[in-house]
């Protein structure tokens, strides 16, 4: 019997859905000026709990796609403190 392409219950299945509801939150208070603080802190957990399910799949598009989205989610927490 073939294995399970995307198999139910292992550590990077948890991460994954961790991180894809983190960002959706960050998502839903993007457009609320008081929430921006907020909304950067929760892409850069939610991005870079989804750059470390792309490590765990070697999945060099999305390492690619959330290494660069954490470096300008970073730049721009970096520039808030200026």
């Amino acid at each position: 019997m073939n294995e399970p392409r995307n198999p139910k219950y292992t550590a990077d299945w948890y991460l994954k859905w961790i991180a894809s509801i983190i960002v959706l939150c960050a998502m839903s208070i993007r457009g609320v000026a008081e929430y921006a603080q907020i909304d950067l802190y929760l892409s850069i957990v939610g991005i870079g709990l989804w750059l470390w399910v792309s490590l765990i799949w070697n999945d060099r598009a999305l390492i690619l796609l959330n290494g660069m989205g954490l470096l300008f989610l970073l730049n721009n927490l970096w520039k808030s403190f200026l």
